[in-house]
């Protein structure tokens, strides 16, 4: 077998265990706007207004104001309108409709509840075990990454990307729908950082060919780094970087070089490392600390937070609940 030669292993891919989840990183987007929430005139706040004259409520595109209440993805949302899942006033609402915080706003039936965008910001960092699916429902009666997700009053955990039934290790949720659009649109940049167990010989062509790019059925795909992690014989670890989270990607890249994938975890996603304490099919909320850093990262400012852990009977419940699963071994 000849293996790639190895190098240095870059910064992205050192693993600091005990150290906080979330690392600094630079923000690769435009130097945020003052936050709304500490700088909007109470009066004029949720108003348009042009040389300090208010023309009247502003309005937002619908799909925008669903995401960012936490009914679901901008793209999931999207989808709900062009369905005519989404009402107005009464009225069926259509792709590219606005409205406004007069206005009242139905998906599936259900009156949205309206604000003054003093909503609060939560992640919820996951690591998801091989065998679960990262849809809400399934038709097959499989277990989703959503199970064992604490609930949510009027809002909805929404997934940061997806993983498959196959792959295992780190997926973030949030119930913040702008934050989860830019930390998985394309524009952001967002490096995807996944150990990978190869089966059959690799050797430094291949390695050569999958940086440079290799077009696959959906377009061109490359890894953006590829590190030898060690192994023995026809199965060795590698890590690898990804830009963008198209469906199997990591697996086609290498199935295009003849060798098969064994093993695929995603160990990082930005600047979210998975932590080694976390054990599989457990979750564990962030700080505020934590959420502002992730949302900087793509040009977001910070919003208010509060932990899940209320100090009522509920969140005590929900502490025990969550201390126990994450003593307890996965099966």
């Amino acid at each position: 077998m000849t293996n790639s030669k190895k190098r240095t292993k870059p910064s992205v891919a050192k693993r600091a265990a005990g150290k906080s989840v979330v690392k600094k990183t630079q923000s690769r987007r435009p130097k945020p706007r003052p936050d709304p929430i500490e700088t909007a005139d109470p009066v004029t706040a949720g108003t348009e207004m042009v040389d300090g004259e208010a023309l009247g409520p502003k309005a937002d595109k619908i799909h925008k104001i669903l995401a960012n209440a936490g009914m679901g993805s901008r793209r999931d949302m999207e989808k709900a309108l062009s369905d005519g899942r989404v009402k107005v006033n009464g009225e069926v609402a259509k792709l590219g409709d606005r409205a406004t915080l007069q206005d009242e706003l139905k998906l599936d039936g259900r009156t949205l509840k309206r604000n003054d965008g003093r909503t609060t910001r939560r992640i919820l960092v996951y690591n998801k075990p091989e065998g679960e699916i990262s849809s809400m429902k399934d038709p097959e009666g499989r277990p989703t990454v959503f199970n064992k997700l604490p609930k949510l009053k009027g809002e909805r955990w929404i997934n940061v990307g997806r993983l498959d039934i196959n792959t295992s290790g780190l997926l973030l949720f949030t119930n913040d729908g702008e934050l989860a659009n830019l930390l998985m649109h394309p524009s952001s940049e967002i490096e995807r950082e996944y150990a990978v167990r190869i089966l059959g010989e690799v050797n430094i062509d291949m390695i050569n060919r999958m940086h440079e790019g290799v077009e696959l059925e959906d377009g061109l795909a490359r890894f953006t780094d590829i590190q030898e992690f060690g192994g023995t014989g026809a199965n060795v670890w590698y890590h690898v970087v990804v830009m963008e989270g198209r469906n199997r990607e990591v697996r086609r890249l290498w199935e295009s070089q003849g060798v098969q994938v064994s093993r695929l975890k995603r160990v990082r996603y930005g600047n979210v490392f998975m932590e080694p304490e976390l054990r599989a099919g457990t979750w564990r909320e962030m700080d505020r600390k934590e959420v502002d850093l992730v949302a900087k990262s793509v040009g977001l400012p910070p919003k208010a937070w509060a932990s899940l852990f209320t100090k009522d009977a509920a969140g005590e419940r929900l502490k025990k609940r969550s201390e126990k699963q994450r003593t307890r071994r996965h099966a």
